[in-house]
């Protein structure tokens, strides 16, 4: 009995894959034997006695039900961790996503013309000077900013009309006085007239 080596060799040089992945018929063997071209080799494929073996399945199927139930936060324990808090999430990325988040809100704001570009340029700094921790924070000083900033100018509308309507009053005052004055003055005059 021969080792069928050489047609081994050829069908795998033929079928242009490995010779693990050739089949050669057992019940065929002496037919094979005595294929020792690449053309007897052809014909022996065309007629099913030597076969390319199918692919073998490497299934995904215990890998993807690992994956769901770690998405749940399964076999993610102390046990299971190799790298450093750092390593699996590191600080950088966090920051990055923090500063995106924030960044994107301010500049949302600002086209939506909710706060002007001084603001806009104040809290950017202070983003990036980890003030804020996250995007509830920074709406929230937004929101208390803008009613400070509402407020402080009633107040200084508020005493410019009060400054006004002094002036007003005081002019007001004088020219009553200044009148009451002539009056005065013209009733003197009058009186010395009188006398004389």
């Amino acid at each position: 009995m021969s080792t069928l080596r050489l047609q081994k060799r050829l069908s795998a040089a033929v079928l242009k894959c490995g010779k693990n992945k050739i089949w050669l018929d057992p019940n065929e063997t002496n037919e094979i034997a005595n294929a020792n071209s690449r053309q007897n080799i052809r014909k022996l494929i065309k007629d099913g006695l030597i076969i390319r073996k199918p692919v073998a399945v490497h299934s995904r199927a215990r890998c993807r039900k690992n994956t769901i139930a770690r998405r749940k936060g399964r076999h993610t324990g102390h046990g299971k961790r190799k790298g450093t808090a750092n390593a699996r999430l590191p600080q950088k990325v966090i920051w990055m996503r923090r500063m995106r988040v924030l960044r994107r809100l301010l500049k949302r704001y600002r086209e939506a013309k909710k706060i002007d570009k001084h603001l806009y340029h104040a809290l950017y700094l202070k983003c990036k000077g980890n003030v804020f921790k996250n995007k509830r924070v920074l709406m929230e000083h937004i929101h208390k900013e803008k009613a400070r900033k509402a407020r402080a100018k009633m107040l200084s509308d508020q005493a410019q009309t009060r400054r006004t309507k002094v002036k007003e009053a005081r002019k007001r005052r004088e020219e009553r006085q200044a009148a009451k004055r002539a009056e005065m003055l013209k009733t003197f005059m009058k009186e010395d007239e009188s006398k004389k």
